[in-house]
Parts: C-alpha cells; structure tokens; sequence
C-alpha cells in the first residue's frame, strides 16, 4: 500500500502535497517521471502487468496467424486455379498445389504452416515464384521510409497544437479561436486517407507542380505520401491532447505553480505534458495502427513500391501465399504497437499496473 501512495504522490508535479503523503514533497518533470517508471519496474505489481500484457499479446499473435492460415481455404475456389488462370494445364495446377503443401490435409498444413512460420519462412509467391519473405523484406523498408516520417510529423504537431489551443482557449477564452480550431481539426480528422491523397496530388503535383505525382526518386517525392499520412491523426490527436490539456490545467497544482510565477514554459512543458501524456498515449497507439491500413491506400494512389501496394496487387492477380505474409506482417505489427504503448502507459503512470485490466 506505501508504494501506491508514493505513487500518487508524484502525480502532483508542481510540488504541493498529495492526499496520503503528508509532508512530502513531490517531485518534478523528468525525475519525477524518471523515479515514477523504477518504483513500476522494481514493484511487485510490475510482473504481473507484463505477464498479462504479454499473454495477450501471444494470444493476439495466435489469432492473427490462424485467420491468415485460414485466409486461403476460406476464400472461395481453388486459390492456385485463381492465380494460374482458367486454362492452365491440370497437371501444372496439381503440381503447384503440391508445391504449396494444399494436397495435404488441413492439421498438416496447419503445423507445416507453424514450423516454416517459426523459422521465417513464409512459403513461396504463386505468380513470382520468388519466397514471401524475401518479397516482403524488399518492399518494407520503403514503408517505413514513409510510416517513422509520419509518425514523427504527428507527435511534433499534434501534440504542440493540442497544448497551445488548450492554454489560449482555457476558461472559456478565445471563443472564435475555439470554434476555428473545433471546425478546422474536425474537417481534417474525417478525411479519408485517400481522398486527401487524391487531393494533394491533384493541386501541388498536376495543378502547381511542385512535387512528382507519383514514384519513389528523390526528397521531393516523399513530401506528398508523408503528408497524406500525417493530416488526418494529427488532427485527432491534437484534439484529444487539447481536451486532455484542459482538464490538467484546471488541476490544483497547476493553479499552484501558476500562483508561484513560474515561467510559463516550466508551467507547461514541466508540469502540464507529463500528466496528459497517459490517455494521449493510448489514443496516439489507435492513431499508430490505423496509419498502418492508410499507408495500403496512400501507397497506391502515388504508386509507392511499399507493402501497401504489394498486398493489392497481390489481391488483384490472386497470389494468396504473399496476401498471407503481408496480412501476418501488418498484424503483427498493429499488435506489436498497442503492447507497447501499453508499457509505455505502464511507466508514466505507475498506477495503470495496478488495475486488472
């Protein structure tokens, strides 16, 4: 029980006491943060929140990789007759079935699955003939070419905008300033991906002609597909930030520091951003994973050589073994997100190990 209450007491970063810790002083800003993850990782509720955690996170993983087994005797026809095409010999098909291990039966296939899967291997494309996972280590780097930009770009202005409209806008100030930004981040947020794709290209690549429309070349051609990416979950983010800046500007031991004059940038960046970057975080690990699906989108609208358009082009000529590993690699790592945004929740707030959840 002593250990929750130091815990609570380090949410007050402006130094004032908190209930349960009488006569102590909280620390601030990055030692308090600092302290606040070594009392979570040395405490005795830590094991049990990473072995919850963890177990999800293998229980996920084992549905992912069933539902992509699945994925190709679910589909309807015969996946190797698809891919082939209507007139291919029966012999040639037969063979290709065999190569593919789909003439034997399905526990097998299963557990044949299962071992090459945990010695990365991914089978072998059916139009290419070239291995998945040889396809898919050539195409993922130029999606992360375009993912760690992204998500750069939104951390530095989703949340610097989220905290600057809730300190103008605070107490019922700037009205017409809360209504712009309500309105503009709104629009912004429910924007498809590919429409403001479409958008971009149509008025900075074929109007003004500022950047390639489309391809992978030089910096130039990176700035539209990275932008298309970036619009839409910095505006939601900067709209959870400022909600959640709101309400911890209106916490007493932000009245405190104020009422100590403290420079604003302590006030702010001290004191305000450690306590908001919880709930901030979590929406923030959603935003992550839905930026995964918006790059198959914004691969294809400017033909980018990613796993976004790799995995379209291997729905449309039917090639299922390389839809299989693009499936596996984009669910792994949604999945491989959220468990660590889960950590990283676990560490600024030391209390989340304590729920059940």
């Amino acid at each position: 029980m002593a250990r929750v209450e130091i815990a609570n007491v380090g949410v007050d970063p402006a130094g004032s006491a908190a209930p349960g810790g009488a006569g102590r002083t909280a620390p601030v800003g990055a030692v308090a943060a600092l302290r606040r993850a070594v009392a979570t990782l040395t405490g005795d509720t830590w094991p049990g929140f990473l072995a919850r955690r963890t177990g999800r996170l293998v229980v996920s993983l084992g549905v992912v990789v069933t539902a992509s087994f699945a994925m190709i005797h679910l589909i309807p026809g015969d996946p190797v007759r698809g891919a082939l095409g209507l007139a291919a010999d029966p012999a040639q098909v037969a063979a290709r079935r065999h190569d593919l291990g789909l003439d034997q039966p399905l526990p097998e296939q299963y557990g044949a699955f299962l071992a090459n899967l945990f010695h990365g291997r991914l089978g072998d494309s059916i139009v290419s003939q070239m291995p998945v996972s040889q396809i898919i280590s050539d195409r993922l780097p130029a999606t992360l070419q375009l993912v760690i930009p992204a998500v750069l770009l939104i951390l530095l202005v989703g949340i610097p905008i989220g905290m600057l409209a809730a300190v103008l806008t605070r107490d019922g100030r700037r009205r017409r300033g809360e209504l712009a930004f309500a309105a503009t981040t709104g629009v912004l947020a429910a924007l498809p991906e590919f429409l403001l794709a479409v958008g971009l290209v149509a008025v900075f690549a074929v109007w003004w002609q500022l950047f390639p429309v489309a391809g992978q070349s030089d910096l130039s051609s990176y700035v539209l597909p990275v932008l298309s990416l970036t619009v839409v979950p910095a505006a939601s983010l900067s709209r959870v930030v400022r909600v959640e800046a709101l309400r911890v500007l209106r916490e007493d031991y932000m009245r405190t520091a104020r009422a100590k004059r403290l420079p604003a940038r302590l006030v702010y960046l001290r004191h305000a951003l450690p306590n908001l970057l919880t709930s901030s975080l979590t929406i923030g690990g959603l935003l992550f994973t839905s930026l995964l699906a918006g790059t198959v989108l914004v691969e294809n609208v400017f033909a980018w050589p990613g796993l976004g358009s790799t995995i379209v082009q291997a729905i449309t000529t039917k090639d299922y073994p390389l839809v299989q590993g693009v499936v596996l690699v984009y669910g792994a790592a949604a999945l491989l997100i959220t468990f660590a945004v889960d950590v990283a929740v676990a560490l600024i707030d030391p209390r989340s190990t304590v729920r059940g959840n």
